[in-house]
C-alpha cells in the first residue's frame, strides 16, 4: 500500500474527492471525470456525499495495484 494512501486510511475507510485528487496528483474535477467515464472505481454515494473506498474489493488501492486499468468495459454504459 502506498504511503499516502496508508496515511489517508488511518483516519477513514472512505475518502473524499479532495483526498483522492491529492493521492492521484490531479484536480478534484478530474477525479469526477475519471469516475464518470468509468476509468476508476465507482464512488459510494451517501445521500449527497460522494466517497471512494480506500481498501478492499473494488477499492482505490486495488485499482492502483492493478495499474489503474479502466473499470468500465469499452462501449458499455
Amino acid at each position: 500500500m502506498s504511503a499516502a494512501l496508508t496515511e489517508a486510511t488511518t483516519s477513514a475507510a472512505l475518502l473524499d474527492v479532495r483526498t483522492v485528487a491529492k493521492l492521484l496528483g490531479c484536480s478534484p474535477r478530474h477525479v469526477y471525470r475519471l469516475s464518470d467515464a468509468g476509468r476508476m472505481p465507482a464512488p459510494v454515494r451517501l445521500g449527497s456525499l460522494v466517497r471512494w473506498k480506500a481498501t478492499g474489493p473494488g477499492s482505490l488501492q486495488e485499482w492502483l495495484d492493478a495499474g489503474c486499468p479502466p473499470v468500465r468495459k469499452a462501449g458499455a454504459k
